[in-house]
């Protein structure tokens, strides 16, 4: 077996111990945070849910994937905030509604956009699109309530403007292609489905009151926002922390990946834990014991064998006569 392979196995199983170290969740404070952004990222069939209060990590929920439950259990662990910030995941309204009845909604801008794009793509090929994808662009670079009151109204003429043509039906006969979403028994369809999923997104965010939020006087400071109108802080610095060890550590168990991620979570709070501090007893004297075991020493042997030819092999390169005639 060679050297380096024996190192490394040396050093898994002196510090296998490491691994049983639970990572505890940030301690409560009471604090009701102005704001908290939240979102799930997903590897390995595993989902965790996060939330940020703008500046650091302040909880976890670990789930298979997003829904009530995992949201409320995140949820519970802290006072309701003023805002959320979220990209609106599955589940995650129902939660809201069960355990932060008071908080208001802040939907992230960029999650807006990649949904409309998603309908509309970037390139759209009828009108309709084309104004629709337009009025986003503008979305995203409104920063005040004058600029917000515009936005709205240029909406309202929008769907003024193509009432009837997002109301067009395509019947079911011979000839007619049945798109997939469409049911078997299905007699018609709207013929403009995908722009009226955007219409109903951007209904919903209107009739939930959830564009603007960030816009409010109450949340401003000396003249600074304290609202963000994006998942930004938290998909560039936890979100991307996570990828990234993930990435440059492949092939670890899923139990090794998620204690690994939750030591970087713990690392991104505002007091993270001592790992030292955390360790049991028990743990102490595995540490102990393999500090204590003989140092596998380097058996003594022949030196190996190169590639370059030596005089006492007979192997050297030969010049001159050598018997030809």
């Amino acid at each position: 077996m060679p050297r380096h392979t024996q190192k490394h196995r040396t050093f898994r199983r002196r510090t296998a111990w490491c691994w049983d170290i639970e990572v505890p969740q940030p301690g409560p404070t009471g604090e009701v945070h102005r704001q908290v952004i939240v979102d799930g990222t997903y590897f390995n069939g595993w989902c965790v849910l996060i939330a940020h209060n703008g500046a650091h990590v302040i909880g976890w929920q670990w789930c298979d994937k997003e829904s009530k439950a995992a949201w409320g259990a995140l949820f519970k662990r802290f006072p309701a905030p003023d805002v959320v910030v979220t990209d609106g995941g599955t589940g995650l309204r129902a939660a809201l509604d069960q355990k932060w009845r008071r908080t208001r909604i802040q939907r992230c801008y960029f999650h807006i956009r990649a949904a409309v794009i998603r309908h509309t793509t970037l390139n759209p090929r009828l009108e309709a699109g084309k104004e629709i994808l337009g009025l986003t662009r503008q979305l995203m670079t409104v920063q005040d309530l004058d600029a917000a009151a515009a936005w709205m109204g240029a909406y309202a003429s929008w769907e003024a403007k193509w009432e009837s043509f997002l109301k067009q039906r395509t019947y079911a006969k011979k000839g007619v292609e049945r798109p997939s979403w469409a049911k078997p028994n299905q007699n018609w369809w709207y013929t403009h489905i995908r722009l009226r999923r955007v219409q109903g997104l951007y209904r919903q965010l209107i009739r939930d009151k959830s564009l603007f939020t960030f816009l409010d006087e109450r949340y401003l400071e000396d003249q600074q926002r304290t609202v963000e109108r994006a998942t930004s802080r938290l998909e560039g610095g936890p979100n991307s922390a996570i990828k990234h060890l993930l990435r440059h550590h492949r092939g670890m168990p899923d139990h090794h990946a998620r204690k690994a991620v939750d030591w970087l979570l713990n690392s991104l709070t505002e007091h993270p834990h001592d790992p030292w501090t955390l360790v049991q007893q028990q743990q102490r004297e595995a540490a102990r014991q393999t500090q204590q075991e003989p140092v596998e020493e380097e058996p003594i042997r022949p030196k190996t064998y190169g590639t370059s030819a030596i005089a006492e092999e007979g192997l050297w390169a030969r010049k001159g006569w050598a018997g030809r005639g």
